[in-house]
Formats: structure tokens, sequence, C-alpha cells
């Protein structure tokens, strides 16, 4: 496994932790709990199933510029409070700063979400000056 390169500062509790990181491809694990439930029920908010996914996309370019341009995703299948969730991004496409990416998320061996990123290499932070 190579190092991350990029989002440095993560929550691993609330975007998880990564569990793969080769060239190209990662793969992020998070364990989901109460504070992450939608409803008395246990449902899990899809933001959280979001990041995690975004963040496994993020580390598969493992730049330490590179910002979340745009996502089509679909949410296939629920995901319960207390459930492990694991996302694994695959880079498809390079050209010139973009990427794209291709994401998947699952609990155990049913999918709950897939999906396309498309993110951009900067030449510096999105946030630094000037």
């Amino acid at each position: 496994m190579i190092s991350p390169n990029t989002h440095l500062g993560i929550n691993a509790a609330l975007c998880g932790a990564p569990t793969e990181l080769t060239e190209g491809r990662a793969t992020v694990t998070l364990t989901t709990t109460p504070e992450m439930g939608a409803d008395d029920v246990g449902l899990v908010h899809g933001g959280f199933v979001f990041g995690l996914a975004d963040y496994a996309a993020m580390l598969a370019v493992n730049d330490p510029n590179v910002v979340l341009g745009s996502a089509e995703v679909r949410f296939v299948a629920p995901v319960r409070v207390g459930e492990v969730v694991t996302a694994t991004a695959t880079l498809t496409e390079e050209k010139k700063r973009k990427r794209v990416l291709e994401a998947t998320a699952s609990v155990g061996d049913k999918e709950v979400f897939k999906g396309t990123f498309v993110a951009f290499v900067l030449d510096k932070h999105v946030l630094a000056d000037g």
C-alpha cells in the first residue's frame, strides 16, 4: 500500500480509513455510528456514504491539490447504523488536469452506492491566495 498524499486531515470516524491504496485505486472502510443516523429506525444519512466514496476517489488520485468537480451518483440500497461500508474508487480517465473515477460502496456483498466522480488536479491548493 502506498501512503496517502492528499486529504491528510480527514477524520476517519466520519469518512472512513484507507484499507488499500495503489496507483489509481483506493479502498476506504467506514463503520457507521448512531450519530450518522437520519431517523429513529437506523437509516444512515446518504451524505456519509457519499463522503466515504468521495474520499476513496480523492485517494485514488492521491495528489495534494485534487478537488472534486462533479459527481453523478446513485444510492442503490440503504445503509443501517452499525454496518461497515467499504468504498472502492478506480481512476478510469486522465486528461490534463481532469480525472474521472468510478466508485462503488458496499456492505458485505451488497452494493449500496455507485457513481462517477470528476476531479481536477490544480497547480496549488484550492484555498491558496493568489
